[in-house]
């Protein structure tokens, strides 16, 4: 048996351990300091718990709270303290699934006839630091499934043995720490006592594995820090975070709303709204001008034939909304869960030379998707979005220029609207596994290629994932952090092999004979129901000049300068300038006040001098007191300003 092991360290370093040596022991060998900070171990590219043996010679990397997979170890750990607490102070409850999320985790509980809600918060609070300074180290153990199913059927958990039931046996593993002992793959922190902060956040509604048609269960989320003072920033953050709410916002600056009449998650865009949502269309539509797209427009079902050729019944179809069948005739048509299989039909209406390409079309296409209602959120998760969708038919040596175009693109709509802080995410196949994809590994090489040429070209701070890429191809995703820290997938770019083959599109070549072209999905956007829920929140409502739906309001401290008020907008208005006037019988303070809610860019007052001299009185949001201009000057500054925010 072999005795040693190579340890390979981040920097191309080697060390030699004895075997079944543990990540612990190796970060203790680097630094002692460094031991007590660690929580989790890479190795060979999956996450450990770092008293787990190694007994291979492996790359080792180790994970702090700094890392993403040190917090989502540090979180995981933190829910089963959660569950340990819920049992000690709820006993008989039974357990469902707890993961960590983005920021802290869940637990999913059956609590029976137990009541539980934010008056307990407080309790779960105090149970779960009491447990946490016990220091209890989090054991993993491999288990039979007897075992296994033995030991939850003694506890009469029926969610724990539905799982089990689903798992093989060998690959079975409890984690144990201080008297909680759940079902786990891991992994876990080295002990409870890195949990210093704790905080419930909030209890919803949960259908046992997402089924509506199975119980709903209690599901509560939490949040834990290494150090006081993280979790005083982070509510801190979150206070304002819920002033910045999309909805919250949306119903005070009168964009949209949901009917229940009309149905969960399909959002009807108010005036205001909808001519915010027509001015970035507008936006973008000129930018695509420039590089050549053709706009098309399609229907919003299609036959299910369609979508039966493109996959993507295959694929939605159990989980979307049922069939639209004709009276009659007894055809069925399906809502469009996706604009490309309508844009293959638009490349087949005749033949296509490879003088013809690139081909790029381009649709603000609304499509439907069922959400379960307990995942509804806003405008970030709803059943009916527009996407800005394009897609670009091309020869294969045409891919990189064009995914360069596409990214510039991207670029231009991110410095536009201040979107500084970004990472360029690149999905390329499992390098281990590469027989879940489709397409010649030539072709799957050529497009990866490309993709990372690009972004280098480019400049892009880039990130790589293996194993992210799609069964039909490798992809480029924007993850943009908002003015709060928060990160958002903004844009995406896809080539996809899968769709030309399957709906036999071809082009004749320079040689004469017929080829596949490859396509590109591209949507910059991404939804834009999504996007303005982010720039919303990104922006606090403070959207720049030339978008914002009221760029001015008129003030007059009277009913005598109504007149001129109306003259005053008459004027704006051939400037091309939005503005309203303000005529009610209130005080000018309360107007103002009322300006500042409504985030409405300037507040143009308006008395006898104002009237006398044919001039406004401009103030800004925020205060700012800009004095007395004529109108023209005010309405000349307007555009020159909405100008430079949307310069090339």
């Amino acid at each position: 048996m072999k005795q040693e092991i190579t340890i390979t360290l981040p920097d191309g370093s080697k060390r030699v351990y004895p075997q079944g040596t543990t990540g612990m022991e190796i970060a203790k060998s680097i630094s002692e300091g460094l031991a007590r900070v660690v929580l989790a171990a890479d190795v060979n590219g999956q996450t450990w718990d770092l008293n787990r043996p190694i007994h291979e010679d492996c790359k080792f990397k180790l994970y702090k709270w700094e890392d993403k997979e040190g917090k989502s170890t540090f979180w995981h750990s933190s829910a089963h303290l959660m569950a340990e607490a819920l049992e000690a102070l709820y006993p008989g409850i039974k357990l469902a699934i707890g993961p960590p999320i983005e920021n802290g985790f869940y637990y999913d509980i059956d609590f029976g006839d137990i009541s539980f809600s934010s008056d307990n918060f407080e309790g779960l609070e105090q149970k779960m630091s009491e447990l946490a300074k016990h220091d209890s180290s989090f054991e993993r153990q491999n288990v039979t499934k007897a075992d296994a199913q033995k030991y939850f059927t003694e506890k009469n958990d029926p969610y724990k043995l539905e799982l089990i039931e689903e798992l093989e046996d060998g690959s079975i593993t409890f984690y144990k720490q201080g008297n909680f002992t759940d079902l786990c793959r891991g992994p876990h922190i080295p002990h409870t006592g890195h949990i210093k902060a704790v905080k419930v956040l909030a209890t919803a509604g949960a259908y046992w594995r997402g089924d509506e048609t199975k119980k709903q269960l209690t599901r509560i989320y939490g949040i834990t820090f290494p150090k006081k003072s993280e979790l005083t920033e982070y509510l801190t953050l979150l206070e304002e975070a819920k002033k910045r709410d999309h909805r919250k916002l949306g119903r005070e600056l009168e964009l949209f709303t949901f009917s229940q009449k009309v149905g969960q998650g399909l959002p009807i865009w108010l005036p205001k709204g909808a001519e915010l949502r027509e001015r970035l269309e507008n936006f973008l539509k000129k930018k695509q001008r420039e590089y050549g797209y053709q706009p098309v427009i399609t229907p919003h079902i299609g036959h299910k034939e369609l979508y039966i050729t493109s996959g993507h019944y295959e694929k939605y179809g159990k989980d979307s909304f049922q069939p639209i069948t004709t009276p009659g005739l007894n055809e069925e048509f399906l809502l469009k869960p996706m604009n490309c299989p309508h844009h293959c039909e638009i490349y087949k209406t005749k033949p296509r030379s490879y003088k013809d390409l690139p081909l790029r079309l381009a649709e603000f296409g609304t499509v439907y998707r069922y959400e379960q209602s307990g995942e509804l959120h806003g405008l970030t998760r709803v059943r009916s979005f527009t996407q800005d969708d394009a897609h670009i038919f091309c020869m294969q040596e045409q891919v990189k220029k064009e995914f360069i175009n596409v990214i510039d693109i991207v670029l231009y709509i991110f410095k536009t609207l201040k979107f500084e802080n970004f990472t360029a995410q690149v999905s390329l196949r499992d390098p281990e596994d590469k027989t879940k994809y489709i397409g010649s590994t030539e072709n799957w090489e050529r497009a990866e290629r490309d993709i990372l040429e690009a972004t280098q070209e480019k400049g892009l701070p880039t990130v790589i994932e293996y194993g992210e890429a799609a069964f039909y191809g490798p992809k480029l995703d924007f993850m943009v952090k908002d003015a709060l820290g928060r990160s958002w997938q903004l844009g995406t770019i896809q080539v996809d092999y899968n769709l030309p083959e399957r709906f036999e599109l071809e082009y004749i070549g320079s040689d004469n004979k017929p080829h596949r072209p490859v396509m590109i999905h591209r949507a910059p956007f991404g939804s834009m129901e999504r996007f303005v829920a982010v720039l919303l929140e990104h922006t606090a409502g403070k959207f720049p000049l030339w978008l914002t739906s009221d760029q001015c309001i008129l003030l007059p401290i009277s009913d005598k300068y109504q007149e001129y008020s109306e003259n005053v907008l008459n004027i704006l208005k051939k400037y091309d300038i939005r503005g309203l006037i303000d005529a009610r019988s209130e005080k000018t303070g309360r107007k103002i006040r009322d300006a500042e809610v409504s985030k409405i860019p300037y507040m143009l007052i308006i008395g006898e001098k104002e009237a006398e001299e044919g001039t406004v009185s401009v103030r800004m949001h925020g205060g700012e007191d800009l004095g007395s201009m004529k109108v023209e000057a005010f309405a000349e500054m307007i555009q020159q300003k909405v100008q430079e925010e949307i310069k090339n």
